[in-house]
C-alpha cells in the first residue's frame, strides 16, 4: 500500500481516532500491508478488526499492535490506537457489498476498507497503474494466474492469491499495490446482482475480461439470464477509453458487446475473432498446444496448465497482454512457463508409484465439473488409447445450484459413464450426491463401478486400499465439501517424483 498517515486514513474512511492523539496520528503512517489475520502483521501494518465464525478480530487488536501494527481499523474502541467507524453508518457506505454480521461491525469495517482501497486505487491510476478485472462463472482464478504471468514481462504485477474475489479479498488485494505496481489484476465474483458493480467501483478497470456465463450460483440468481446481467456489470464499468475482452464462443458473453461503451476485443477458439486459436492438440497430461493468432501475427503456444478449457482462458490472458504492449512471442513464452499456481485448481501431480492426481478440489459447478472430467478421460487415455490407464472420479457436491441441484448432479454422474471413467466415488450424503450416484448407475451397466461413501475419511480409506500404480484420480467438488483435504492426503500418501 502507499504510505498514508493514520490521520489521512481516518479522514478517508470517515472514522474517529481512539487511543491515539491527533498529533500522533498525523505523524504515524501505515507503511506495510493491511491485514485481517493478526498472525500476518508486520511492522507498519494496519489491522482490520473483523468478526469471524470462531473469533472477533477486535479481541486480537492488542496482539496485532504488539506484533507491529501501527493502528487498527475497528467498529469500537479496542484499547490500542484505532480508527473507529460507526456500524450505524455502514449501510449508506457499503453499496452492494455484503457481510454476514448481525451487529454490523463487520459491515462497517468492510465499508471503510472499500473506501480506503478506492482512494488508493484512484491515486495509483493517476500515476499510471493499469487495473485489469476478470469475471466469469468458471475459470476466473486460472485466468487471473495466467494474466499475472503474461503481464509480468511488462512490469510489476499485483494479483490476488487463490480466489480473493469478494467484499474482503477484492479491496485487500487493491491495497497490495503501491507506487511500483504497473498492473493490478483483480478477480470479481458475485452472489447477487450489483456485487460486481460494487467491486468494480472500488477499483475501476481499464481492461475487463468476461470469460463465460454458466450455472454457478444458479440457486442464488435464479436463471442464467440473471447471471449474464450480473457478469455484464464488469463490462459496463469500463470507461470509453478502456478495453473489454469478450469470449465470443459464449453467446451470452458475446452479447455484452452491446452493453459497454469501451472498445471490444473478441477472442475465440476459431476465426473470425480478434484473437483466436488454431487447431488445439493436447499432450499426455492434457496440456493444450495451439497457434495464437492476433492480427497479422501468429505464435505457437504450449500451455503449462492442463485441460482443454484452458485454451479460452489463455486467449483472454493473451488478449490483455497484447493490449498492454506485449508481443505474441512474449505471450507464448509466458504461457508456456506457468503451471497451476493457485492451490487445488487443476494441479496435476504424478506420484513415484505412477498414480496421477488431478487436484481440482477448490471449487465446482456443472461447467467446470464437465471440463475436469474431460481432462481426466484424456489423461487416462494416454498415448495408447487401446491400453488406457484406470481412471477415478472422486466427486463431491456442487453447491448453490438451487432447484437444479438434483438434475445437475444426475447429469454429472451420467457423464462419468459416457466418458468411460473406470470408477466413480461419490463423496457425501444428501439428495444431490444420491442423484449423482443414481445417474451413473442408471446410465449404463454400472454396478460396483459407482461407489457412494459418506465422507472424506471413507473416500481416503477406499482409495488407499484400491489404487494401483498408473491410475489417474480426479478430486473435485465445491470447497464446502472439504475434498481439498482428500487431495492433499492422496498426494502425501506417496510424495515422490511429481511432474
Amino acid at each position: 500500500m502507499i504510505a498514508l498517515s493514520i490521520a489521512e486514513i481516518a479522514e478517508i474512511v470517515g472514522g474517529r481516532l481512539s487511543d491515539i492523539s491527533p498529533e500522533q496520528a498525523a505523524r504515524t503512517s501505515v507503511t506495510a500491508t493491511v491485514e485481517f489475520d493478526s498472525r500476518k502483521i508486520t511492522a507498519g501494518s494496519l489491522f482490520l478488526a473483523l468478526p469471524g465464525a470462531r473469533a472477533d478480530g477486535h479481541d486480537h487488536a492488542a496482539a496485532a499492535v504488539a506484533a507491529g501494527a501501527v493502528a487498527v481499523l475497528a467498529a469500537r474502541p479496542v484499547g490500542v490506537p484505532a480508527i473507529v467507524v460507526d456500524p450505524a453508518a455502514s449501510d449508506s457506505r457499503s453499496g452492494a457489498l455484503e457481510y454476514d454480521d448481525a451487529a454490523g461491525s463487520g459491515a462497517a469495517v468492510l465499508a471503510a476498507l472499500a473506501q480506503l482501497a478506492a482512494a488508493v486505487a484512484a491515486t495509483l491510476v493517476a500515476r499510471g497503474l493499469t487495473i485489469v478485472g476478470v469475471t466469469g462463472s468458471s475459470g476466473k482464478t486460472s485466468t487471473k494466474d495466467l494474466l499475472a504471468a503474461v503481464l509480468a514481462p511488462l512490469g510489476q504485477v499485483v494479483a490476488p492469491p487463490g480466489s480473493f474475489n469478494n467484499e474482503l479479498g477484492h479491496p485487500w488485494t487493491v491495497l497490495r499495490a503501491d507506487e511500483n505496481t504497473d498492473f493490478l489484476v483483480l478477480e470479481l465474483s458475485a452472489r447477487h446482482r450489483g456485487n460486481i458493480a460494487a467491486l468494480a467501483a472500488i477499483a475501476p478497470p481499464r481492461v475487463a475480461v468476461v470469460l463465460n456465463v454458466g450455472t454457478a450460483h444458479l440457486g442464488e440468481f435464479g436463471s442464467r439470464e440473471a447471471i449474464a446481467e450480473t457478469k455484464a456489470e464488469l463490462a459496463q464499468a469500463v470507461p470509453e477509453s478502456g478495453v473489454v475482452i469478450l469470449n465470443v464462443d459464449d453467446s451470452a458473453v458475446a452479447a455484452m458487446a452491446n452493453k459497454t461503451a469501451a472498445r471490444v476485443v473478441r477472442i475465440s477458439r476459431a476465426a473470425p475473432a480478434d484473437v483466436w486459436a488454431g487447431p488445439v492438440a493436447l499432450d499426455e497430461l492434457a496440456r493444450p498446444r495451439f497457434t495464437l493468432h492476433a492480427g497479422a501475427g501468429a505464435s505457437e503456444v504450449r500451455l503449462g496448465v492442463s485441460g482443454d478449457h484452458q485454451v479460452s482462458n489463455a486467449l483472454c490472458a493473451a488478449a490483455v497482454a497484447l493490449e498492454c504492449g506485449a508481443t505474441p512471442q512474449q505471450v507464448a513464452d509466458a504461457l508456456a512457463g506457468v503451471g497451476a499456481i493457485s492451490q487445488h485448481r487443476m494441479q496435476v501431480s504424478t506420484r513415484a508409484d505412477g498414480v496421477t492426481v488431478i487436484d481440482d478440489a477448490y471449487n465446482a459447478n456443472p461447467d467446470s465439473m464437465r471440463a475436469a472430467l474431460q481432462a481426466l478421460a484424456w489423461i487416462a487415455r494416454g498415448e495408447d488409447p487401446a491400453s488406457p490407464r484406470r481412471s477415478w472420479a472422486v466427486l463431491g457436491e456442487m453447491a448453490e445450484l438451487g432447484k437444479d441441484a438434483i438434475s445437475e448432479h444426475d447429469r454429472i454422474g451420467r457423464l462419468a459413464v459416457r466418458l468411460d471413467v473406470s470408477r466413480l466415488v461419490v463423496v457425501g450424503v444428501g439428495r444431490s450426491m444420491g442423484a449423482m450416484h443414481h445417474g451413473a448407475v442408471m446410465e449404463g451397466s454400472w454396478g460396483a463401478e459407482a461407489t457412494a461413501v459418506p465422507d472424506v475419511d471413507a473416500a481416503h480409506a477406499l482409495l488407499r486400499a484400491e489404487l494401483r500404480p498408473g491410475d489417474v484420480v480426479l478430486v473435485k467438488a465445491s470447497n464446502s465439501a472439504g475434498l481439498t483435504v482428500l487431495a492433499d492426503a492422496l498426494i502425501s500418501d506417496d510424495a515422490g517424483d511429481r511432474r
